[in-house]
């Protein structure tokens, strides 16, 4: 029987993928790699932009196919055979990605080229593609010594595994955890919606009562509403004690390797610190620009947040005889003092977002800005029932991108948010290979008597990751390493982030929000309550990322070498930043994924550093109107289309007539006057 992966197919053939399947493709891929390497490496013609820049970027392409598949499902449906499957195929995947940037005979074409780019006619695009090429083996390693190569090498594989480990140990954790309740009383305060959800959770685990877990539709509205502290409390701490139990699922030895590994590798480069190593190919630069904006951010949030953080202390103290707020009160008592202040809560606004609608809506919004089209398919292959797929067109009925949803949490699935592609778009000999696009997110499921109502949090969430998708769908490139999300890190978040700006704008929330029941269309003065709310707590907001953006530089900014102590160095990269009083048993290292799994090391300032683009950005559509066509246009041909193709600082200044100004940001938060 024929290996699905190794036939040529289009769609991924999920129905006739098994497990067994991954590791021989994995082999007969990378093999395939290997020769189309080699072709190019043994080609007698002198090394030209074709014959191997262009060579090398479509090469490996059976390889990527089998990769995105499976790296995707290891991340939305996975089990422990997949997993063990991805300890024994990344260092195969790091080893052959070492072969080639250390290949001195394929460095030594790719030199010729780069050393002749002032007299080749090149397009923007084949400069920044021949850059970036001749950068990808400098900067990993062409020009070390044997021995320095081979080390390289070593420590590339220990990483790969590594930050799997890491991954999976956090997956585990909260897999592991159930806080099973049988008295009724302890729901006190939750929502019916939730308490039926958890009553339909624990009945599905064969128990009685009531069963909160640590995936965020069960665990944010327990720590939102339940009036128990001491509850709270204990749900609280065995989320931030993920991977921090000094058991076999503890994180804080794979943490101390990772930090001491990039930095090693950094040294090897010949680059001070990893940070100053990535940050060469970001926006900001280097480690003292990105600490100056985030030093900057700083000195006008913390004012406001030790205000917003005081008034809430007082709050709490008025209300229920709090003397001492801790973080498991935060979000309690933060909802508790919005609805006073607003007279608004998420359960006044669920009805108003049912999760289809709320789909439907950002599909209305796409089209409405970039003429697109989403047409729900049910003859593609999908690798859960849960998934939904979507064929894209534009205004022409020309095919644009496939489209795969997949919204609630599962036991194989990790936590949080992402976009993703099980294929990229490029074109190769005149033809466009449009991409095949994924968001997964974990939203709250539906219950037996109610749909999926999203929170207004939520809401946003999915904008966001829809922003991504976006970014993908759109792209309009020739080589697939520049296309769609292929930009540098500090930039791939503002397709995502502006997108959020139209949740709270009554013309679009119109499209969508209405009564999941009644099909009213939700109130204007709930729209203005949202409008209203949303820089409330925006300083402690604020500050938070300040905090997680300083923790990442301080783990990859500095020599780590001499830290024996992960949480002890934590609190003192937190305690320019700190509100709540520590709890020593919890630790946000251990499950920073973003930083020790994802690619956002020396990356997680770019959160903030995207809002300002994206505050930038949407000002602008304010000023001429937020479905303004033209300006829809500009985003569309010099942001979302481009990729990576040119500077990024360039693509914007091209859309917007200007750089970005901080002040956007300052004036949207609510923190100018701070």
């Amino acid at each position: 029987m024929q290996n699905p992966l190794l036939i040529s197919f289009d769609q991924a053939p999920f129905s006739k993928i098994k497990n067994k399947h991954f590791k021989p493709a994995f082999l007969a891929a990378i093999e395939q790699a290997r020769k189309e390497i080699d072709s190019i490496v043994k080609n007698n013609e002198p090394p030209s932009f074709q014959n191997t820049i262009a060579a090398l970027d479509y090469s490996g392409y059976q390889l990527d196919r089998v990769s995105n598949i499976f790296f995707n499902l290891n991340s939305a449906e996975t089990n422990e055979e997949i997993q063990k499957i991805a300890q024994e195929i990344s260092p195969l995947l790091s080893e052959f990605g070492n072969d080639i940037t250390l290949n001195k005979d394929l460095f030594q074409k790719v030199k010729v080229v780069y050393e002749q780019r002032n007299s080749l006619d090149l397009t923007m695009e084949e400069q920044t593609l021949l850059d970036k090429r001749y950068k990808s083996f400098s900067r990993n390693g062409a020009n070390l010594s044997e021995d320095k190569k081979k080390r390289l090498r070593e420590i590339d594989a220990q990483l790969s595994k590594l930050k799997l480990k890491f991954g999976e140990n956090i997956l585990a954790e909260t897999n592991a955890y159930q806080m099973h309740l049988t008295k009724e009383s302890d729901l006190d305060g939750l929502p019916d919606g939730a308490k039926e959800a958890a009553a339909q959770l624990a009945k599905s685990k064969e128990k009685n009562g009531w069963l909160i877990t640590l995936d965020y539709p069960s665990y944010i509205p327990f720590m939102k509403y339940a009036k128990n502290r001491e509850l709270r409390k204990e749900l609280s701490t065995a989320f931030g004690s993920k991977a921090f139990k000094n058991d076999e699922l503890d994180n804080q030895e794979n943490v101390l390797q990772i930090v001491n590994l990039r930095h090693e590798r950094a040294n090897l480069l010949g680059y001070k610190t990893h940070a100053h190593f990535v940050l060469e190919e970001r926006m900001a630069e280097t480690p003292e620009k990105v600490t100056s904006f985030l030093d900057e951010l700083l000195s006008k949030a913390k004012p406001a947040a030790q205000k917003e953080f005081n008034e809430l202390e007082q709050f709490a103290k008025d209300l229920d005889g709090i003397d001492s707020l801790e973080k498991w009160d935060n979000s309690y008592y933060s909802e508790k003092l919005k609805q006073k202040l607003f007279d608004l809560d998420d359960e006044k606004l669920k009805p108003y977002f049912k999760l289809e609608n709320v789909i439907a809506g950002v599909f209305k919004v796409a089209e409405k800005l970039f003429g697109l089209n989403f047409k729900e398919v049910f003859d593609i292959e999908k690798y859960h029932e849960d998934v939904k797929t979507f064929e894209v067109y534009d205004e022409h009925k020309n095919f644009i991108s496939l489209f795969y949803a997949d919204f609630h949490p599962r036991s194989g699935k990790r936590g949080g948010a992402w976009m993703t592609s099980f294929k990229s778009q490029f074109r190769k000999n005149g033809e466009d290979n449009r991409p095949h696009i994924s968001n997964v997110c974990n939203f709250t499921p539906s219950t037996k008597t109610k749909p999926s109502l999203l929170t207004f949090n939520e809401v946003t969430t999915l904008f966001h990751e829809f922003g991504h998708g976006l970014h993908g769908m759109l792209a309009n490139t020739t080589y697939p390493s520049l296309s769609g999300t292929s930009v540098y890190w500090d930039f791939v978040e503002l397709p995502s982030q502006i997108l959020e700006n139209w949740c709270y704008e009554k013309e679009a929330l119109e499209l969508f929000a209405t009564h999941y029941k009644s099909g009213e269309l939700i109130p204007m003065e709930l729209v203005k309550k949202i409008k209203a709310s949303a820089t409330f707590q925006e300083g402690m907001a604020t500050l938070r990322q300040i905090s997680f953006g300083k923790l990442d530089m301080e783990w990859h900014g500095k020599d780590p070498s001499k830290i024996t102590d992960v949480k002890d160095f934590e609190t003192k990269a937190f305690s320019g930043t700190q509100l709540y009083p520590d709890t020593p048993e919890t630790c946000m290292s251990t499950a920073f994924a973003h930083i020790f799994q994802g690619g956002y090391s020396s990356g997680y300032y770019s959160y903030k550093w995207a809002e300002v683009l994206d505050a930038d950005a949407f000002a602008y559509f304010k000023e001429h109107g937020i479905f303004n066509k033209n300006i829809a246009i500009k985003f569309k041909e010099n942001v979302l289309s481009k990729g990576g193709t040119e500077n990024p600082m360039v693509l914007y200044k091209r859309f917007r007539g200007s750089e970005p100004k901080i002040e956007a940001l300052l004036e949207r938060a609510g923190l100018l006057s701070a």
